[in-house]
């Protein structure tokens, strides 16, 4: 049933990317000494749905529902942090790679936040508490 209200698609996808950018970083720091290792990260989080293209950006909500598809996207590495290199030809930056955590966190509990208080409205609307 909550899989069908927009508010909670967009908080689990919002959750979704959050653990998976912290996937990426966790991975980033453990290569932190890896002679070549290049810096990986996700695209910023978008909802996919703006103003001037919302026709073209529906969202089905079953199969056979404007030939759209139900299922979640895969994520996957869309950028690729180039910075100057450490003698071992590595871009690792550890201050830089907890920053990103710390906001992939953020991210995360923002979700969170969403989620609780669409169940909150929930409840009220249901007369529970």
């Amino acid at each position: 049933m909550l899989e069908k209200i927009t508010v909670f698609k967009t908080a689990y996808a919002m959750a979704r990317h959050a653990g998976a950018r912290q996937a990426v970083l966790a991975e980033n720091i453990a290569n932190a000494d890896t002679p070549g290792y290049r810096a990986k990260d996700l695209a910023p989080f978008s909802t996919g749905v703006s103003s001037k293209d919302a026709a073209t950006n529906m969202i089905a909500t079953r199969a056979t529902h404007l030939g759209g598809s139900n299922t979640a996207a895969p994520l996957a590495i869309a950028e690729v942090r180039n910075r100057a290199t450490d003698p071992n030809k590595n871009s690792i930056s550890l201050q830089e790679e907890m920053l990103n955590a710390v906001e992939a966190k953020r991210q995360h509990d923002r979700a969170l936040a969403i989620y609780k208080s669409g169940m909150r409205i929930l409840r009220s609307s249901l007369g529970g508490r």
